[in-house]
């Protein structure tokens, strides 16, 4: 039983490793379409003062690619100014 609940207790903390891991996969696809980097995304938007989580930007990433680019803009501008 304590094996177990060791092992539960493992999965719980990998889960959450895991899907961050996938967020970034999909934002990093999502910005090379528009010819950026995901840490240059990121820093991008930190200096434009978005405050969206890795989950929320996958999910526009995957279901709202309009949006997703005007992120990228909004990013790139920050970075360049």
């Amino acid at each position: 039983m304590d094996r177990t609940g060791n092992f539960a207790y493992v999965g719980r903390k990998r889960k959450k490793r895991d899907f961050r891991r996938l967020w970034i996969v999909r934002i990093n696809a999502a910005a090379r379409t528009h010819d950026m980097s995901y840490s240059q995304f990121m820093a991008g938007l930190k200096r434009a003062s978005v405050e969206l989580d890795r989950k929320s930007l996958a999910d526009i990433a995957a279901r709202d690619p309009q949006a997703f680019g005007a992120l990228v803009q909004s990013a790139r501008t920050a970075l360049s100014a």
